[in-house]
């Protein structure tokens, strides 16, 4: 879990943002949804030619976020908080548009042959917002950070194959990373967004990375902001500000786009798409292998019965909800993860709605008649709120009752959070491997269906050892199928990203990763 913070006191920025959340509150409540956009029509401006233009602020409004806002690297939890761990931190690898597999901050990675030992070539002259030079000093400090075992972050059980109390600078660009047994997708595993570079002497009070953006200022539930690194090791940002806003609701964030308050929003729901463009807007649409499950947990009744978890997966009509809740944006999905991944099972067959199946499995397990409690928040993105209610609708079919109860983001995930019997989250694209060490094992930080299956730990561990590829392939084709069979997860479809931006902002194109092309704005200006 993020660190958490204590909510702050009221400042100027707080003040102007509860306006601001205000008037969208009144502009929605003054006109018919339909009227609502054009409402801010004189606020429209010229398409932007697409040439970068130097200097300026960009105002991005981000989904979610509360009190307990994060820029810890390692801890991101929120939207918001992954939209600032993306601009100020940078990993060893990373993942490009395509979610193809990439160096960062290193330049190379490459295994002993008994695979136990891998020696890392960082990049050279890389620097810190501080004027520090990356060194291998602060790569051991970083992961040995992420892997301690007092204050274990995010990242931990993926890097728990890390030995780290042997990593070993060999000079000022080379670390020696010893494992604890082989493991063969260790670039991977370095390649995730919460596993960002710090400094040795790394204080969250003053955050440091090497990012395109450097730390200005923090206010936990309302906004951030940064300003230009001009010492980029690539080539600089050409905004001068990038402002980072939490926005809990929908309707604020869409009404403060369109009234020129701020320039891009993530997650807009795609019913939206229209009504943005005709407005003189931009929405942006990226294939990805993103996914808002429905989680089940596996140890607490009812859910505890396999029986019932098989029948809630088949009350669900994925059309139904790749149509209506994502407005036709995604595509179906089987109750698998990671679908970019060369490992993903699509030998299994397709699950498909069956009312008398799931009946019977439910009277099989005694729990005909059932009602449950579906906890939901729009602050897990756009859609959840209404997949949570599409499907109570469907599970009215199976004789199931589902009481939707839809609390904000910040008690979503609050106290309660992976503690839910029966809720929703999000996750964006991963490939299979990091994905079960962040939400499938015991030992993972978000397994919020409390999944810890022998065969499926077994089947892991074996996969993380094997080096040949088509071995590995295979053993982790068998772990899906636990995990089919008898997993937590709802997995009813991958929606496309949809986001929107001011017609006078360029630099936003398609990605895989996260929302708004990854939260990358280095490459994105505002003009007028």
């Amino acid at each position: 879990m993020p660190e958490t913070h204590s909510p702050p006191p009221a400042t100027p920025h707080a003040m102007k943002r509860r306006d601001l959340l205000r008037g969208g509150a009144l502009l929605a409540a003054s006109v018919p949804a339909a009227g609502l956009l054009s409402a801010c029509s004189p606020n429209r401006v010229a398409p932007a030619a697409g040439r970068p233009v130097r200097g300026g602020v960009l105002r991005v409004g981000v989904s979610g976020g509360s009190a307990k806002d994060t820029l810890d690297p390692h801890n991101p939890l929120s939207y918001p908080d992954q939209a600032r761990v993306v601009n100020l931190y940078e990993p060893l690898f990373h993942h490009d548009a395509a979610y193809r597999l990439k160096p960062f901050l290193a330049e190379s990675l490459e295994p002993s042959k008994d695979g136990r030992t891998w020696l890392l070539r960082l990049r050279a002259g890389v620097e810190f917002h501080n004027g520090k030079t990356l060194d291998a000093r602060d790569v051991i400090a970083t992961l040995r950070r992420i892997v301690d075992p007092k204050a274990p972050t995010a990242g931990a059980t993926s890097l728990s194959v890390v030995d780290a109390g042997r990593l070993r600078r060999v000079d000022a660009t080379t670390v020696e990373i010893p494992l604890k047994h082989p493991y063969a997708l260790l670039k991977d595993l370095l390649a995730q967004y919460s596993l960002g570079i710090v400094p040795e002497d790394f204080d969250l009070r003053k955050p440091v990375g090497t990012g395109p953006f450097a730390y200005k200022s923090f206010a936990p539930g309302d906004r951030s902001a940064f300003t230009r690194f001009d010492g980029y090791w690539r080539r600089p940002a050409h905004l001068d500000e990038l402002h980072i806003i939490d926005f809990p609701d929908d309707t604020a964030k869409i009404n403060s786009l369109l009234s020129a308050q701020i320039h891009a929003i993530d997650n807009l729901p795609p019913a939206y798409i229209d009504m943005i463009e005709k407005q003189g807007g931009q929405v942006l649409i990226s294939e990805t292998g993103s996914w808002n499950p429905i989680t089940m947990r596996v140890d607490t009744p009812p859910f505890k019965d396999v029986r019932v978890r098989q029948a809630f997966r088949l009350i669900v009509d994925r059309p139904q909800m790749v149509k209506q809740v994502l407005g036709g944006q995604g595509r179906v999905g089987n109750d698998l993860y990671a679908p970019f991944d060369v490992a993903y099972n699509s030998d299994l067959p397709q699950r498909h709605q069956d009312l008398g199946r799931a009946r019977s499995l439910l009277k099989a397990a005694g729990q005909e008649n059932l009602t449950v409690e579906l906890v939901t928040s729009g602050g897990i993105g756009s859609g959840a709120i209404e997949a949570a209610q599409l499907f109570a609708q469907q599970a009215k079919g199976a004789g199931v009752k589902v009481k939707v109860r839809i609390t904000d983001s910040a008690t979503f995930y609050g106290d309660r959070y992976l503690s839910w019997p029966f809720a929703q989250d999000y996750w964006f694209t991963r490939n299979y491997l990091p994905q079960v060490d962040a939400g499938s094992l015991k030992t993972s930080p978000y397994n919020e269906t409390h999944w810890n299956d022998a065969e499926f730990n077994t089947l892991m561990d074996r996969a993380r050892r094997e080096s040949d590829a088509s071995k590995r392939n295979e053993l982790l084709k068998a772990a899906q199928r636990t995990e089919y069979d008898r997993g937590g997860h709802i997995i009813w479809g991958f929606k496309n990203q949809v986001d929107a931006y001011a017609a006078n902002v360029t630099g936003f194109t398609a990605n895989r990763n996260l929302p708004l092309s990854n939260y990358e704005f280095r490459n994105v200006s505002v003009s007028g």
